[in-house]
């Protein structure tokens, strides 16, 4: 079942690396009670607050994990935040636990559907959310492409730390950056899972 899911990932600043090793990755709700770092959207974070699963709880009270982190979301992200980032590697295991959530594509749209891990089998468009590239001739085509691409899978409350298995990176000062904030697991530098970009980064 869901052999093709190798791990997932979750997209962060790195300034909010010590806290995730101490308290796991929270859901938004609960990280908004804390001090860190947002990298969020305010837009689209409007949009997921208002979202309830059905059957399940709101939205906010779950961690939004991609099954592909190559999305949109993290290419806007590239362009528009100064905050340094990593993509944490998550055990795919966490797909087992109780109340997990697997949706078909952006968990905020309106065209979403929302399953359990049983559910989910044979309904998730693996060759789209794997996909490289999302832009199509078709407009209509390419906005469908880029909200099944972003296809999440949600973790009620938390992610304990025990759960990262490692981290990509942009570049050398981004793995130093995380080293310095007391990662001690695999360490890859991808600059291709980045788009090959660069953000300006605040000094350190």
């Amino acid at each position: 079942m869901h052999e093709y899911i190798r791990e997932l990932h979750y997209i962060v600043a790195i300034g909010n690396i010590s806290s995730i090793l101490e308290n796991g990755i929270l859901c938004y709700e609960l990280a908004s009670n804390m001090a860190h770092t947002s990298v969020a959207l305010e837009e689209v974070q409007e949009r997921r607050a208002k979202k309830r699963i059905p059957g399940g709880q709101l939205l906010h009270r779950y961690v939004n994990l991609y099954l592909n982190a190559r999305n949109p979301m993290l290419f806007r992200l590239m362009k528009n935040v100064s905050e340094d980032l990593c993509i944490l590697r998550i055990d795919k295991g966490v797909i087992e636990h109780l109340g997990v959530v697997l949706t078909d594509r952006n968990a905020s749209s309106d065209y979403v559907t929302f399953y359990t891990l049983s559910e989910s089998v044979g309904k998730l468009d693996v060759d789209r959310i794997y996909a490289r590239y999302w832009k199509h001739d078709d407009q209509i085509e390419e906005w469908e492409h880029k909200s099944i691409i972003c296809a999440e899978v949600l973790v009620p409350h938390s992610v304990t730390a025990k759960h990262i298995i490692g981290a990509y990176v942009t570049s050398e000062h981004s793995r130093e950056s995380l080293l310095r904030a007391g990662f001690d697991r695999e360490i890859l530098i991808n600059p291709d899972m980045f788009f090959n970009m660069r953000i300006q980064t605040k000094e350190r």
